[in-house]
């Protein structure tokens, strides 16, 4: 087995997590920070974890195990004999995907590395399927995203015309749980179903007409949506004053429009700029104690190197 190397990128939403979780459409874009799995040779039983302090038994990774047992499952023989190193530079917990790019990248990388021949369609869906044991509830958004790049209306998988503005993530730093997060929504809709159905539909509302004005170029407008977006989320209870305050500095510095992106509970927001208030908006996230990243979409999803 040659050494395999394979890269997928992160996610940003522009509209509708959570209500996706319901059925509800949600407008994505893929990112260019990305997760990096290498596939190498080793004499060791089983599959390993490269790390700093030497190799780890992989079922300390529940995405990375799961992603393993579902491809021995597919090959209908065990996977030994591997370590797989990883780097990445999307913040895990982030509302940014990571764990689904880590684990689309897994997958292309062994599944290439030992010949399974799975191709695109079944690398998205089977790391769906990962996410999906791991959380308890997923939509299959991060995964698709990270597959194959570009823009995208889910649950549809209708391809749309990235924004063509400047896009900054801020990062409150501080890390969420992303199936604690839909739990607690889940929960809440369980004593005021119409209250939260209302909300899904409302954010129904924004991914569809935020998909209308993307195409047509109209980004003044769709930020201001992705802002009404922010305030919905908040009614769900998934807001923090962290992410509050990185958007509000957002805001007033230039952006467009700012809003979480993910599950919320921290994590991150994302802002649409016009590319010369890009770094001023990046500035005030900083002055808001927030990270800051001025990124790009990412046109190309998973890439297999070997």
């Amino acid at each position: 087995m040659s050494m395999t190397q394979a890269s997928a990128p992160g996610k940003v939403y522009l509209f509708g997590e959570h209500a996706v979780v319901y059925g509800r459409p949600a407008l994505a874009c893929a990112i260019e920070l990305r997760a990096r799995v290498k596939v190498l040779s080793t004499r060791r039983e089983g599959v390993h974890v490269g790390g700093s302090r030497g190799p780890e038994s992989i079922h300390k990774y529940p995405y990375l195990a799961t992603a393993v047992r579902l491809l021995e499952q597919r090959c209908a023989a065990p996977i030994s004999g591997v370590k797989l190193k990883i780097t990445s530079s999307i913040p895990a917990g982030a509302g940014l995907g990571s764990s689904a790019a880590v684990t689309v990248a897994t997958i292309g990388a062994l599944s290439h590395a030992l010949d399974v021949g799975l191709g695109e369609e079944d690398i998205a869906r089977m790391g769906y399927e990962v996410e999906r044991n791991v959380q308890g509830s997923a939509s299959p958004t991060d995964t698709y995203l990270s597959t194959f790049g570009g823009a995208y209306i889910m649950p549809e998988a209708r391809r749309l015309t990235p924004p063509r503005c400047g896009i900054v993530v801020g990062d409150t730093k501080r890390s969420a749980s992303t199936k604690a997060l839909v739990a607690m929504v889940r929960e809440l809709k369980s004593h005021h179903p119409e209250l939260v159905e209302d909300i899904m539909d409302a954010m129904a509302t924004l991914s569809r007409e935020g998909e209308r004005l993307l195409e047509a170029g109209e980004l003044s407008e769709l930020g201001r949506l992705m802002n009404i977006n922010h305030a919905l989320l908040n009614a769900l209870g998934v807001g923090t004053p962290e992410l509050d305050r990185l958007a509000s500095a957002a805001r007033a510095a230039g952006a467009l429009g700012a809003k979480i992106t993910g599950a919320g509970g921290g994590g991150c927001i994302v802002c649409l700029a016009d590319e010369e208030d890009t770094p001023q908006v990046a500035n005030a996230i900083r002055r808001a104690r927030g990270r800051a990243y001025i990124v790009r979409p990412a046109e190309v999803g998973l890439v297999v190197e070997g």
